[in-house]
């Protein structure tokens, strides 16, 4: 159950399972149906999640009700809502399981206490803080003034599962496309 969370970790700090064992009650599982919200926009981010199987979509609607995809988190990722987790505010986007998953998640307040007293939690807090930063940078500068095209192969390199796994609908959601023009450009691939 915790098994995958581990790995995760261990690869990132020094920590043994003993150390593990200590905290490790602190992530609770639950299984979600394909389609399942966990978050919806309007609600107040209060959860650390961590994708033991499946796949978490991040998403929100525009204004003319169009899914516009921010993030796919995978087996082995973490993934939340960091502005609202952080600021307390209204989540503007949705969190949906797009496959059967299993999740482990945490409640903000225990993962904060994990973040100050286990020093393996607070180096993937940062981790995390981290990657969120990198991942949003590089996807801005590799979307703004790119093709389609271009963003379709970057996309593949940098989330090869994605094209494998979702619906050429929330590929294109997450390539700011249509799944017409999506289909197309995945033939001259």
């Amino acid at each position: 159950m915790h098994s995958i969370l581990f790995s995760y970790i261990k690869k990132k700090t020094a920590i043994d399972e003993e150390d593990f064992n200590r905290f490790s009650h602190c992530f609770k599982v639950r299984n979600l149906k394909k389609y399942e919200e966990i978050l919806k926009a309007g609600e107040v981010c209060r959860r650390v999640y961590f994708i033991n199987h499946g796949c978490l979509r991040f998403f929100h609607l525009n204004e003319e009700g169009k899914e516009l995809t921010r993030y796919f988190a995978f087996e082995g990722k973490f993934g939340t809502d960091l502005t609202s987790l952080i600021t307390n505010e209204p989540s503007r986007e949705n969190i949906q399981s797009i496959e059967k998953s299993e999740i482990l998640y945490i409640d903000k307040d225990d993962f904060y206490k994990l973040v100050k007293t286990e020093p393996s939690i607070n180096l993937i807090y940062r981790d995390i803080l981290e990657m969120a930063y990198v991942t949003s940078v590089k996807r801005i500068y590799n979307f703004q003034g790119e093709d389609t095209l271009k963003r379709l192969r970057w996309l593949m390199s940098y989330q090869p599962r994605i094209l494998s796994r979702l619906s050429n609908k929330m590929i294109a959601s997450y390539l700011g496309v249509t799944p017409y023009t999506l289909s197309r450009l995945k033939s001259k691939i």
